[in-house]
Parts: structure tokens; sequence; C-alpha cells
């Protein structure tokens, strides 16, 4: 029996494409996606549709994650934060301690916590003059990007970098780790 994921988003859902091809390849076995969720409109909608995956949206505020418990399938085994923007309440998280993972563009505990997303992240890095960044697959805890550790990845920052440049870097580190990370979870790997 396939290991069930769900898929949370809230943007382009580049990372929820890379993790079913990674799926679809096997570099992540015996797992399917059974649902994506997204807080908001966007393009990873799109995506999900286009692999047949069911589709939900659950409009951000103080009952999502209520809403979101009760759409989650009983047989989850993973939860998959991919560039989701929302905050998880501390009830849910304890819930699914140990099942919920997430993907951050900076080599935690450098540049995490409450606004470090996205562009934010990159441009913090270019003011900070660092030669290094990467991306890191945590598990999520009440605390913004303050769970364990599972699996970074890094990649060399030179001088005339932009933050754009930044990001495309640390997007390709990304798609690397993040089914590797998932695939470890899945067969129970746990340092």
């Amino acid at each position: 029996m396939k290991k069930k994921i769900v898929v949370l988003i809230s943007g382009s859902g580049s990372n929820l494409q890379r993790i079913i091809e990674a799926i679809s390849n096997q570099e992540i076995q015996n797992a399917e996606i059974s649902m994506v969720i997204a807080d908001r409109e966007c393009y990873g909608a799109k995506r999900a549709e286009s692999a047949g995956i069911p589709f939900h949206k659950i409009k951000r505020g103080t009952d999502f994650c209520s809403q979101l418990e009760a759409c989650l399938p009983p047989d989850t085994a993973l939860i998959v934060l991919a560039g989701f923007l929302s905050l998880l309440s501390s009830d849910f998280c304890y819930n699914w301690r140990g099942k919920i993972i997430n993907i951050h563009p900076s080599l935690l505990p450098k540049f995490g916590g409450k606004g470090m997303w996205g562009m934010h992240v990159h441009e913090a890095v270019k003011a900070a003059g660092d030669l290094e960044t990467g991306a890191t697959v945590h598990f999520v805890t009440p605390e913004v990007d303050a769970g364990e550790i599972i699996l970074q990845g890094k990649v060399v920052v030179q001088p005339s970098d932009t933050p754009e440049d930044i990001a495309h870097k640390v997007h390709g580190v990304e798609y690397e780790i993040f089914p590797k990370a998932i695939e470890k979870l899945l067969k129970g790997w746990k340092e």
C-alpha cells in the first residue's frame, strides 16, 4: 500500500511539481500525493489538477487548522509544506508532530523565523555578504523554522550574485534535497 502524502502550497507549486516528478520516476518510492491543499489562489492548483491530484483551497483565518484537520485523509503519512506561507497552530503541530516537514531557502538556523521567506531570505543573505547559503528540510513545530533539521544542501554565493541569482541557485538545491528527505522519512529514517 502506498504511503499518502498531503502537500500544502501557497504559490507556483514548483516544489510540488518536483515531488510529483520524484514519485513518478521512483526517487520517492511507494508513495502518492493524496491531496494538495492551498491557502490562497495559486498556480500550484493547476499543477495538482494536471497531475490528477485532488485539490482543496482553505481560506486563511482563525479556523484554518480545524478545516485542514477535517479534510486530511486519516491515513496521511506525511504533510509536506512546499512554499506554504500560513502559520499552523500549536495544536495542529502537536497533533501531527514528526509528520510535518517544510523546506526553507537558507541554511537554518541562519535567516529563518518570522518574515524570512522567499526573496526576503535571499536579500538578507546578500546583505550579510555570506559566501554560502542553501536550503533546509526540517520538521515543523509551533516555532517558525525551529524544528529539527532533516537535510541541508549548500550553494556557493559569489560576491557578484544578485538576490535573484541566489534564489536560482537555492531552487536547484531545493529540488535536489526535498525528494531525498521525503524518501528517507517515508522509509522511517530519523537521526
